[in-house]
């Protein structure tokens, strides 16, 4: 377990410098994505955590424009891949060329090759696309032919998916969605974010406010690192084990919501609450994990990893009052 210093200057100086960066990060953000700003930091901790996300909303909630800016306010490399039932594998990780002037292959690396991968509508490819995109995901390098080559650190995947439109899509598996670290929902804007949008779109040119690069990479990297200095008492790590103990076992913490659970959340789910936290408590500038942190980002952590039984959808639950009634259940230290 990491030794919490509280004298220790130079780490804490090191975070103040830190919630700085971060700040700069989401206001430049803001500059361009109006609104949303769960969605804003919610991105932002899964690039601190290096950890992807699974963005569901309807067309047209700025889900793009907020991934294209964080990445032009790091100066990190951006792709954007639309997903379509014809593509393929190759048209994702790259390919062999056959170079007839030297009579070999050439390896053409594919989009995703980038620090920071824009996966619209991930469920309108087929199985063996997601698949590729999955395993790249998890391991962190393509192999093609006989060639195996590393992505480029940081690595996101930041995937789209439309919940009302279902036709003509391959739906994500429940073990493959568990490799994302956070399901984030987006909501409408607020009718004052709304008016602020057409404010914009009326204003001239001149006068719109465009973000630009306040942070790099590197920067990203040395705070990443600082979350090891975020310390988390044992009593809060057992409320995480707790949590994630609650959605496979209900009864033992005397919640009578077993019937609504077909299978409950997987270990990595204590892993990203665990990781999740402390990066809250960094963007809070905060140097330890307390249990209103892990409670605000357990929605987006744990309600891709719950499967609901046939009861709860005939009762017209869904995975987020599961939550909720488990956050209301266990007992905060």
């Amino acid at each position: 377990m990491t030794e919490y210093r509280p004298d220790d200057a130079s780490v804490d100086h090191a975070l103040k410098l830190a919630s700085r960066t971060i700040q700069s990060i989401l206001d430049e953000v803001g500059k361009e994505v109006i609104g949303q700003e769960k969605v804003r930091r919610r991105l932002l901790m899964a690039l601190i955590v290096e950890g992807h996300v699974l963005l569901e909303g309807v067309p047209g909630l700025a889900k793009t424009l907020s991934i294209k800016t964080l990445a032009k306010t790091i100066r990190a490399k951006f792709q954007r891949i639309q997903f379509t039932p014809d593509l393929l594998p190759a048209d994702l990780i790259g390919t062999e060329v056959y170079r007839p002037q030297t009579q070999t292959f050439e390896v053409r690396r594919g989009p995703v090759f980038a620090n920071l991968i824009l996966a619209d509508e991930i469920n309108r490819a087929p199985a063996k696309v997601q698949s590729a995109l999955l395993e790249t995901m998890q391991e962190k390098q393509v192999t093609i032919g006989e060639s195996t080559l590393s992505v480029p650190d940081p690595f996101l995947v930041l995937a789209t998916q439309n919940p009302i439109e279902q036709e003509g899509t391959y739906p994500l598996p429940e073990a493959q969605i568990d490799r994302f670290l956070m399901k984030v929902k987006v909501d409408y804007p607020s009718p004052a974010e709304e008016k602020e949008m057409l404010d914009t779109v009326t204003a001239q040119d001149s006068l719109r406010l465009h973000a630009s690069a306040v942070a790099s990479l590197e920067e990203i990297a040395r705070i990443k690192a600082l979350t090891n200095h975020i310390y988390v008492d044992d009593r809060v790590r057992q409320y995480i084990i707790n949590l994630v103990s609650a959605t496979r076992r209900p009864k033992d913490y005397r919640l009578s919501i077993e019937p609504l659970i077909e299978l409950g959340a997987s270990p990595r789910a204590s892993i990203a609450l665990f990781l999740c936290a402390r990066a809250e408590a960094l963007l809070c500038g905060e140097r330890y994990v307390v249990p209103q942190m892990i409670k605000d980002v357990a929605p987006d952590v744990l309600r891709h990893r719950i499967m609901l039984t046939y009861e709860a959808e005939a009762q017209g639950l869904d995975a987020d009052d599961l939550v909720q009634l488990v956050l209301q259940g266990v007992e905060v230290p």
